[in-house]
Formats: C-alpha cells, sequence, structure tokens
C-alpha cells in the first residue's frame, strides 16, 4: 500500500509535511540521519545526484549537502542542528542555494517521527519560512512532487535496511 504524502499550508510562514512509513521509528530515523543511508533516496528529481553529504549531528553541528542536476545544474542545502533528540525529534535551521528558484533566506525544519505501533512511523515536518512570500514560493516550486518521489525511493530503502 502506498502511503499518501500530505502537505499543507499553515498560518501565514508554515508548511506541515506529513506521511507514514511502514517501518520502525529507529529505522526511519537513521535513514534520514545517516549519510549513506540519505545518499540512497535524497537525491532530487529524476536524473540528478547527491554529490556531498557531510553532516555533523550535534546540538551546534553543521551540515551540508550538495546536488548535481545532468544539465550541470545545482543546488546546496546547508544549516546548523537545534536541537536533537533520537529517533524522535530534530530542530535545525536549512538554507537553499540554487540557479533553479530565488533565495528563500533561512528556514527552521521541525521534523516529529511519532511511533504508530507495529512497523508503523508518522512523519510531521513543519517548516517555518522567514516570510509568507518565501512560504508561498516553495509550495509553488512543486517541493510536494519532489517530497513525494524522495519519499517513495525512501520507502524501497527501508525494505531492505535492517535496525
Amino acid at each position: 500500500m502506498k502511503n499518501a504524502l500530505n502537505v499543507t499550508a499553515a498560518g501565514d510562514r508554515e508548511i506541515v509535511i506529513t506521511r507514514e512509513f511502514n517501518a520502525p521509528r529507529t529505522l526511519v530515523w537513521d535513514a534520514m540521519s545517516k549519510p549513506e543511508l540519505l545518499k540512497r533516496w535524497l537525491f532530487g528529481p529524476p536524473g540528478w545526484e547527491m554529490t556531498v553529504c557531510e553532516d555533523e549531528q550535534r546540538v551546534g553541528g553543521g551540515f551540508r549537502w550538495e546536488w548535481k542536476g545532468p544539465d550541470g545544474m545545482g543546488m546546496m542545502m546547508s544549516g546548523v542542528y537545534r536541537e536533537l533528540t533520537p529517533p524522535e525529534r530534530c530542530v535545525r535551521t536549512e538554507r537553499f542555494e540554487s540557479g533553479c528558484f530565488p533565495p528563500m533566506g533561512e528556514q527552521i525544519a521541525t521534523l516529529v517521527l511519532t511511533d504508530q505501533g507495529g512497523e508503523r512511523t508518522r512523519l510531521t515536518l513543519t517548516v517555518l519560512y522567514p516570510s509568507k512570500e518565501a512560504r508561498d514560493g516553495a509550495l509553488a516550486g512543486g517541493m510536494d512532487k519532489g517530497l513525494s518521489a524522495g519519499y517513495e525511493r525512501l520507502d524501497e530503502i527501508l525494505e531492505t535496511v535492517s535496525v
């Protein structure tokens, strides 16, 4: 059964993303936090690849992810971890740099993974943008399509990885 992605605008500056995974919470956390697993599912639009995946998961630590497309276009996301409570919660800043879309400034992403019992985990990702315009730009840019494709690849990874 395919799990549905739900992307909703909230307030003036937030997007709330929810989705369930058919895997235990610790496994979903690992797939979202370990560079060797991130590289296997978080590679952007079709034809793109993740070329840099640096991640220092600790409060105050940073991350830097870079992607390259088939036409040579690239994009980068970086930020700093503000809060980490594995395997349940992560709060970090995020900043995108790309020739694909206008700068949105720094956003704050809060990831919460909730154990649904058995082998199911519910993801809730709340992203707070610096302005309504930045939030609306992210929504208009097709973030739902990219997230959906990435999470479907993550489903495949979760089927093959053990805790």
